[in-house]
């Protein structure tokens, strides 16, 4: 059985909790995990198993144990065939993730078992001389190039990330070129998002049970009739950016025919330019940049 251990000293900004509470809420382990150091007590406190109830403070150094029988709660992870064809723009690397700035065209993920010439793919073959894998937590849209957060063994990485993704609290920016000038200079579009009853493909505003939606743009730049956009997500809906922006009537400079009816032939001016999140087991944030691809503007 495979065995991982964390060590970790809780730093000057960590104040007297419990265990749990640190575990829990300052950590995010999900409960299943929790209990599972719980009762096979394989969570030290300076080198001892302590009660989750036990106060901890800065300074206090935590050791936890994981074990493969751990990860039954995820769910099951098919294999990522190594594709040696293709490589992967490495943009930050740690024991718990890698994120890569995604190439524009490429695929997030195989669909089928045994598909090559995606991302993860190409992140299969850079990890395996290290004897880890990638493990997906969130997608970028094909024609989106950008920083792509994607986690590494052991497997304790992935609910982390998914609770750190689906509580909002890393936060992305995103560059987009979009049709048309004279929007406020920054704006929040807070439309719900659901599915298109008339295409299974598409999300539309007020659509099939919509959930809410929030974006946050800022406009960076005016050119040729067109406004270069930093745009911020509080929300992570299906096409939320291509979606709002379309109904605000800006829609994205190469959208496919989902979202525009452009006439131009260029690929989609959208690339995930920034993450920021918090670093696995520790109070310290971390800001990730992802080079803007070249010929990131619209076609004279």
């Amino acid at each position: 059985m495979t065995k991982w251990l964390f060590h970790r000293q809780l730093d000057s900004a960590v104040t007297a909790q419990s265990l749990r509470t640190l575990l829990s809420d300052e950590w995010l382990l999900p409960k299943y995990l929790i209990r599972q150091l719980r009762i096979n007590q394989r969570v030290l406190v300076n080198h001892q198993y302590h009660p989750v109830n036990t106060i901890v403070h800065a300074g206090d150094q935590i050791q936890l144990e994981f074990v493969t029988s751990d990860f039954t709660h995820l769910p099951p992870h098919p294999p990522i065939t190594v594709d040696p064809a293709g490589t992967v723009e490495v943009v930050y690397e740690d024991h718990d993730l890698l994120i890569v700035n995604k190439h524009r065209g490429e695929k997030t993920h195989p669909n089928q078992p045994g598909e090559l010439g995606s991302t993860l793919n190409f992140a299969a073959n850079y990890l395996a001389s290290k004897g880890e894998a990638p493990y997906m937590v969130h997608r970028l849209d094909m024609e989106t190039s950008g920083a792509l957060i994607i986690a590494k063994n052991p497997p304790v990485a992935v609910p982390i990330l998914n609770r750190q993704i689906s509580n909002k609290i890393i936060e992305r920016t995103y560059l987009t070129w979009v049709h048309g000038v004279g929007l406020p200079k920054s704006g929040t579009i807070d439309l719900p998002i659901g599915r298109d009853p008339e295409d299974k493909r598409k999300r539309k505003v007020n659509g099939i049970n919509a959930q809410s939606a929030l974006t946050h743009y800022q406009v960076l730049k005016e050119q040729a009739g067109n406004s270069l956009l930093q745009v911020n997500l509080k929300t992570g809906r299906t096409h939320q950016i291509r979606v709002h922006l379309a109904a605000s009537g800006h829609s994205l400079i190469g959208d496919p025919p989902l979202y525009s009816n452009d006439n131009i032939e260029q690929p989609m001016l959208l690339h995930s330019w920034q993450v920021v999140f918090p670093l696995l087991f520790s109070h310290q944030w971390q800001t990730v940049m992802a080079p803007v691809p070249k010929g990131f503007e619209p076609s004279s």
